[in-house]
C-alpha cells in the first residue's frame, strides 16, 4: 500500500506565491530580500494553521539562493528549528547561542527559527536577550508564537513583528477547490465552504478536515456528506427555523429543535447559529453590505428570498433575543427550557393581536374582521378651491352637541403642588414629609361629589367617647395592639368639631397622625359628623408627671376601681 501524506503537508507552501490570505506579509518579506532591507530578528505572531511556520521556512530558502541555486535545494544545514515547548530551558539556550559563532558552510546565512517562543522560561528569555539584540552578521532569527502577549517586553523591542491574519473563509474555500481539483474530486461549492467555516480561520485545520471528509464520501463531496459527517448544522436547518418564526408556527419550531437535540447537537450551538442567520439576513437587505455574506452563490440567493420576507424590526427583536439567549445559556439551570423559551418568543414577535398590533390600535381589527367589516381607504383631501368651497356648505350644517353641565359641586381647596427651586428635596421618609402626606390624606376627605348632603349631626362626649373604644378593640383584633395602646393612653375630649389629644411626647404624636386617616373615616361615618377632625398637640409637662411618685400610682389606680379603696381598708394595706 502506497504512504498517504496529508493534505497539510503534500501541499505545504513552497513559495510566497503559495501562501494564502498573508499577501501583506509575503510582499513586504519579498521587498525586504530584493532591496536588502531585512532585520535579523523577526517575530512571527498569529493563529494557528496561518502559515507562520511555513513563510519563515521559505524566508530562510529565499535569503540563501542565488541564480545559480536549483529549486530542489532546500539548505537544510543552514536552517535550524528549535521547539521551544521541549527546549525552553537556559541551557538549551546557552547551547543555541554557541552555536551562533559558527559562520555557515554553505549559503550566506544560519537561520535560526524558534516555534512556540512563548514557553522559553524567563531566565532563558534573559539568557536569549544579548544574543538576539547583537546577533553575527552571517546569523538570522525567526521567532514563531501564538500567545504575543506571553513574551517579554524587551525581547518584543528587539524584534520586527510580522502579524499573521486569519484566512477568510473565501480564500480557504478557493484554495479547497485548487486541491479538490488537483485530486479529481468533485466538490460541491457549498461543502467546501462548510469546511472552510469550520476551520475557524485555519489552513491546516482545513486540510485535514477536507482528508477526513474524502475519506468518508470518496471522490463526490456533497454538502450533505459534509454535514453529517462533521456534525455540523448546515443552512437548511436555519432556513426552515426562520420560516416557522416567520408563520408563527411554534409547535413545529419546538418539534424541529427536540430533533436537533437528539441528532447530539447542542442547544448553544444552535441558537448562536440562530443570530448568526438573521444576521445573515439582515446583511442581505442591503446591496452594499452583500459582499459580507460568506457563502456560496446558491445559498446566498436562498438568503436573499427569505430576507425579503422579514422586516428589519423583527430581525433586530430576533438578534437581541437569541444573543440574549446566548449570553444566558452557560449560567441557567434549564438550558432547553431557555432555548425553547426564546423559540416561542422568537415566533410571536409578529403574532397578529398580541404584539405586533397591541400598541397601535385600541380596538384589535381581527374585532372587525369577526364582524364581516372592511376597512376602508380615505383619501386625504387637499386644499383645493372646490374643496374650501365644499368646507364652507357643510361646516354650518354640523353643529357641536351640546352636553348638560354635571352637578357636580367644587372642592373646597384642592393642595396646589408647586415646585420651589430654592428648597431642598424632602426624603419620603421624613417626619415631615410623614405629616404632610397625611394632611393631603385629610383633605382629601373634603373634596366630595356633593358636599352639602352629607349628615353633619350633633356629637357628645360620651358618644365619642364609645366610638373611641369600639375603634381600639378593633385595633387589637387586627394585631395594632402598640397603636391601639396609644390611643387608650389619652381620653379625647371634643371642643366644638374638633377632637382634642394630647400626648407627652412627640414619638406618640406622630405614631397617631400616621393613623388618623382611617381613624377620622369610622369617626365621621359612626357619629354621622363629617366635619371632625384631629386636633393632637404635645404638653412636656405632662411628661414630668410620668414619673409617678407612689401616693399618684395609687389614687391613679383608684380612679380606675374604687374597690382598691376597700382592699386597703379591709387588710390595712399601706402604699
Amino acid at each position: 500500500m502506497e504512504h498517504f501524506v496529508v493534505s497539510a503537508r503534500k501541499y505545504r507552501p513552497q513559495s510566497f506565491k503559495d501562501v494564502v490570505g498573508q499577501q501583506a506579509i509575503t510582499n513586504t518579506l519579498t521587498n525586504a530580500i530584493e532591496n536588502n532591507h531585512l532585520a535579523q530578528a523577526l517575530l512571527f505572531t498569529g493563529p494557528r494553521g496561518v502559515g507562520k511556520t511555513s513563510c519563515a521556512r521559505i524566508l530562510a530558502k529565499m535569503i540563501n539562493s542565488d541564480e545559480n541555486t536549483s529549486e530542489e535545494e532546500d539548505f537544510a544545514f543552514n536552517i535550524f528549528e528549535l521547539d521551544a515547548a521541549s527546549n525552553n530551558s537556559v541551557d538549551d539556550i546557552r547551547n543555541l547561542t554557541d552555536q551562533v559563532r559558527i559562520p555557515p558552510q554553505v549559503g550566506k546565512y544560519k537561520v535560526y527559527i524558534i516555534d512556540e517562543v512563548h514557553m522559553l522560561s524567563q531566565a532563558a528569555f534573559n539568557a536569549f536577550l544579548k544574543t538576539l539584540e547583537e546577533p553575527p552578521n552571517h546569523c538570522i532569527f525567526i521567532l514563531a508564537t501564538t500567545e504575543k502577549h506571553k513574551i517579554i517586553p524587551t525581547i518584543l523591542s528587539r524584534c520586527q513583528i510580522f502579524d499573521f491574519k486569519r484566512i477568510t473563509v473565501t480564500d480557504a474555500k478557493e484554495y479547497l477547490k485548487y486541491i479538490a481539483e488537483e485530486q479529481g474530486i468533485n466538490a460541491e461549492d457549498d461543502a467546501l465552504h462548510i469546511i472552510a467555516q469550520k476551520a475557524d480561520g485555519a489552513m491546516r485545520d482545513a486540510l485535514s478536515i477536507f482528508d477526513r471528509v474524502v475519506s468518508f464520501s470518496g471522490k463526490n463531496l456533497t454538502r450533505q456528506a459534509v454535514t453529517e459527517n462533521l456534525n455540523v448544522l448546515d443552512y437548511e436547518t436555519y432556513f426552515t427555523s426562520t420560516d416557522f418564526i416567520i408563520e408563527n408556527k411554534i409547535p413545529e419550531l419546538l418539534v424541529q429543535f427536540n430533533t436537533i437535540l437528539a441528532k447530539g447537537f447542542d442547544g448553544h450551538h444552535y441558537i448562536a447559529g440562530l443570530a448568526s442567520h438573521f444576521r445573515d439576513l439582515m446583511v442581505c437587505k442591503n446591496e452594499a453590505t452583500l459582499d459580507l455574506l460568506e457563502v456560496g452563490e446558491d445559498t446566498t440567493q436562498t438568503y436573499i428570498e427569505q430576507s425579503r420576507k422579514t422586516s428589519h424590526s423583527f430581525l433586530l427583536k430576533g438578534i437581541d433575543l437569541a444573543n440574549d439567549c446566548d449570553l444566558k445559556y452557560r449560567s441557567s439551570k434549564n438550558q432547553r427550557l431557555l432555548v425553547e423559551l426564546t423559540l416561542m418568543q422568537l415566533a410571536s414577535i409578529t403574532f397578529d393581536g398580541e404584539k405586533k398590533n397591541n400598541k397601535h390600535y385600541i380596538i384589535p381589527p381581527s374585532y372587525f374582521e369577526a364582524k364581516g367589516i372592511r376597512p376602508i381607504k380615505v383619501k386625504e383631501v387637499k386644499n383645493t378651491p372646490q374643496a374650501n368651497a365644499l368646507k364652507e356648505k357643510i361646516e354650518p350644517a354640523i353643529e357641536e352637541p351640546k352636553l348638560e353641565p354635571m352637578q357636580v359641586a367644587e372642592p373646597k381647596e384642592l393642595p396646589k403642588i408647586s415646585i420651589d427651586k430654592g428648597k431642598k428635596a424632602t426624603s419620603g421618609l421624613s417626619l415631615k414629609s410623614i405629616r404632610e402626606k397625611k394632611e393631603h390624606q385629610i383633605k382629601q376627605l373634603d373634596v366630595i361629589i356633593d358636599e352639602e348632603s352629607l349628615p353633619r349631626e350633633q356629637v357628645t362626649q360620651e358618644d365619642l367617647k364609645k366610638a373611641w373604644t369600639d375603634y381600639t378593640k378593633r385595633l387589637e383584633k387586627k394585631g395594632e395592639k402598640i397603636l391601639a395602646s396609644i390611643l387608650q393612653m389619652e381620653n379625647p375630649k371634643l371642643k366644638g368639631t374638633s377632637i382634642c389629644l394630647t400626648y407627652s411626647n412627640n414619638t406618640s404624636k406622630i405614631e397617631v397622625e400616621r393613623a388618623q386617616y382611617p381613624l377620622l373615616v369610622f369617626l365621621k361615618k359612626t357619629l354621622k359628623n363629617y366635619d371632625l377632625k384631629l386636633d393632637i398637640t404635645v404638653n412636656e409637662e405632662i411628661a414630668k408627671k410620668y414619673a409617678f411618685t407612689p401616693q399618684e400610682k395609687y389614687e391613679k389606680l383608684k380612679e380606675k376601681n374604687t374597690n382598691i379603696e376597700l382592699l386597703k381598708r379591709t387588710f390595712g394595706l399601706d402604699i
